[in-house]
């Protein structure tokens, strides 16, 4: 064939598509019900049930809505699980409004102390050209939770309940991201005139102060104290009364942070198994001490410590690539129950190494497993899943995913240190190689 699509070419291209009778029926079944439908294999389905023997007691399925909040929900599923417990709650919801609220917040200082480091940077060089992609957006990851947490502590959902904003935050985000890459380019103007950085830290608090206006008329003011109401299982009547966020994680929460880490998979030659990663420029609060910070491991030591912290009867916050191979009506993240591979005739064969290295995967979306189904040897055949897109998506919000997809999409967990192996636990403690700001471990949970 020659540099340009020939006339001849398209004639032979044509010619192979009408020669099999299955290119029209395909071609008809996608036309009518698109892809994903016309794929599905409902006997490949069928061998990824909705039952477990290993399964850890949820609250009510919530709902992220339009917003890249995943990493919040999937965090606050986790952490409400202590306060229902402790309460003895049939359920309740953390507000994920007010952490959406101070991440705005920290995430604006945080891109404009990145631009402040970078001033002395060509503005077309790949590393400003990165920061003003996107200047701030939803997603995040555990770590930049952690330091939310503690610095503003939580609240119920009914002291700080959704906005129309808070529910579908494109709109906010369009006008934050103008305004920090105007305050970008006012920075660097004054910097190439001749201001000093302790004037354009100044300049950057009336720049905050702005941003701080934008999100109060959004989102509304977080509380600084409250009173909050409710009835346990029993119909008994609870109050919590006269209490600050940061009081109220301490005492009904009652989680140490600190305990949890994120190990990662990542099987690319430029990551070694047992060491740990940062990424530069990555991260959300200025001033604490909660650097992103992963620990590599093979793929099934992350499941043996999932199962491990399943069977302690505790839920595992992990991230995946969750738009592949994945159907939404029926809840499965499976390899098989999409035969797309079978309805275009074709095959994927990159290897989960080979997609990180040439950006076909990444991780996408934050989700909770809170089940795993073992074989009769302790193996897992399948993992239950809660999601955040509400009780219509999946069965009844949760979804069943295969060990084999496991293995292929998912690139993390956080789990509680104490199940390391002393090994483990030694291999964490090393100081993190720093990755590029672009590398895709430095993606974030966003997906909606």
């Amino acid at each position: 064939m020659n540099e340009a699509i020939e006339k001849k070419d398209l004639q032979k291209f044509e010619k192979a598509f009408a020669k099999d009778r299955a290119n029209i029926i395909a071609m008809n079944a996608v036309s009518s019900e698109g892809v994903n439908k016309a794929a599905m294999n409902v006997y490949k389905a069928r061998n990824n049930q909705h039952a477990f023997n290993v399964e850890v007691e949820s609250g009510k399925v919530c709902n992220q809505k339009q917003s890249g909040r995943c990493w919040m929900f999937a965090s606050y599923n986790v952490m409400r699980l202590n306060v229902m417990e402790k309460l003895n709650l049939e359920n309740m919801e953390l507000s994920q409004a007010y952490p959406l609220f101070y991440d705005k917040l920290e995430k604006s200082n945080y891109f404009l102390e990145n631009i402040l480091a970078t001033l002395d940077e060509p503005r077309e060089g790949r590393v400003v050209s990165y920061l003003l992609t996107d200047p701030i957006g939803d997603g995040g990851q555990w770590d930049m939770f952690r330091s939310l947490t503690y610095k503003y502590g939580v609240v119920p959902q009914e002291v700080m309940p959704e906005t129309a904003v808070s529910s579908a935050t494109a709109e906010l985000n369009k006008y934050l991201k103008t305004k920090l890459r105007g305050y970008a380019c006012e920075l660097r103007t004054a910097y190439e005139g001749g201001k000093k950085l302790e004037e354009l830290r100044k300049d950057k608090e009336e720049m905050l102060n702005t941003i701080y206006r934008m999100l109060a008329i959004a989102l509304g003011e977080p509380p600084k104290k409250f009173t909050w109401e409710t009835r346990d299982k029993d119909k008994n009547f609870v109050q919590v009364k006269d209490i600050t966020p940061q009081e109220f994680f301490k005492k009904y929460v009652e989680m140490d942070l600190d305990d949890f880490v994120t190990v990662i998979n990542a099987p690319t030659a430029d990551k070694p198994y047992g060491k740990t990663f940062t990424v530069q420029y990555l991260g959300s609060v200025r001033g604490e001490q909660y650097p992103v910070k992963y620990l590599n491991l093979p793929m099934e030591d992350l499941k043996e410590l999932t199962i491990a912290q399943l069977k302690d009867n505790k839920a595992v916050w992990f991230g995946s690539d969750v738009g592949q191979f994945s159907d939404r009506r029926g809840g499965y993240l499976t390899l098989d129950s999409l035969g797309v591979d079978e309805l275009f005739n074709t095959s994927f064969p990159m290897t989960k190494a080979e997609r990180l290295d040439y950006g076909e995967s990444l991780m996408t979306h934050a989700m909770v497993i809170t089940g795993v189904e073992l074989d009769d040897d302790g193996k897992p055949v399948r993992w239950k899943v809660e999601n955040s897109w509400g009780k219509d998506v999946g069965k009844d919000g949760y979804y069943v995913m295969s060990d084999e997809w496991f293995s292929e999409y998912a690139y993390q967990i956080l789990l509680n240190k104490k199940y390391f192996s002393k090994k483990q636990k030694k291999q964490f403690e090393k100081d993190p190689i720093v990755l590029k700001p672009w590398d895709p471990m430095g993606s974030l949970a966003i997906e909606d």
